[in-house]
């Protein structure tokens, strides 16, 4: 009896020894499996754009305004008070003159917030305006894109620094690091145009042309202004006739001589 209870014990700890062993096995197979499933799996798209929320859109805004003045200088000092007002500055400042008009064109740069208040200060005071453009770009895709481009530049970047750690020959060392070369120029190509989208994106631009009509006024003369001035008028009249003739005396000679000798023929002729 006490045989038999023994053999049953000894069955029963050998059977939960082997079900141990086949659950450890089991759990340490699906690991090595699930590894093996991520090692081999495709990395996700990197096109594969997530739409972000509404806040959070990256909008490029451009304003294009161009407007008559009576007065250059108030209107350029009204200006440059709302760009101060709204934290922006001055890009480009070009003035000059043209026939009939004097007119100067500024850009300037304000923080994407304070972008339709930099507007609307500089409209106060416009009767109307000769143009009136605002646009807004939605750069959102590109910009989700490149940032992830970046980051998986970045991972790709980091895995082959490793493999450079663990190189075993001067051959393999040149071949990753011809690869690390090529994969940082992609990485500053695209941390610069991040840098470029973020810019526009933070900072707006806008384009402001305005002008003043010069009219020319005729000042009235005097009765005696208007003498001098004819005798002047008439002097010159003078002038410009005999420097004419000095330019033709040949042909005033060669007339006098034809009138000349056809007078004495005509004498010569009626004598006999």
């Amino acid at each position: 009896m006490r045989l038999l209870l023994l053999s049953c014990l000894l069955f029963l700890a050998l059977s939960c020894e082997n079900t141990n062993e086949s659950r450890l096995y089991s759990e340490d197979y699906e690991t090595a499996e699930a590894s093996a499933s991520d090692l081999n799996s495709p990395p996700p798209p990197v096109n594969e754009v997530v739409r972000p929320q509404q806040e959070n859109l990256k909008i490029i805004k451009t304003g294009n305004l161009r407007f008559e003045t009576q007065d250059l200088q108030k209107t350029y000092a009204r200006i440059m008070q709302a760009i101060q007002v709204s934290n922006g500055y001055v890009q480009n400042d070009q003035s000059g003159k043209n026939y009939n008009q004097v007119y100067q064109n500024i850009t300037v740069r304000v923080p994407t917030e304070n972008f339709q208040r930099t507007i609307d200060a500089i409209a106060q005071g416009v009767d109307y305006f000769d143009e009136k453009t605002i646009k807004q770009q939605d750069v959102t895709e590109e910009f989700v894109d490149v940032t992830a481009r970046l980051k998986a530049k970045n991972a790709l970047e980091d895995r082959y620094l490793a493999l450079l750690a663990k190189a075993k020959n001067v051959k393999e060392m040149l071949e990753i690091e011809r690869e690390l070369a090529q994969i940082r120029e992609e990485i500053e190509s695209a941390q610069g145009r991040l840098k470029y989208l973020q810019n526009k994106v933070s900072m707006s631009t806008i384009n402001i042309a305005f002008y003043k009509n010069s009219v020319e006024t005729k000042t009235s003369q005097s009765y005696g202004s208007k003498i001098v001035n004819a005798l002047k008028s008439g002097w010159n009249g003078i002038s410009t006739f005999f420097l004419g003739l000095l330019h033709v005396w040949p042909f005033l000679i060669l007339v006098a001589l034809g009138v000349f000798f056809t007078r004495r023929w005509m004498k010569k002729k009626k004598k006999k």
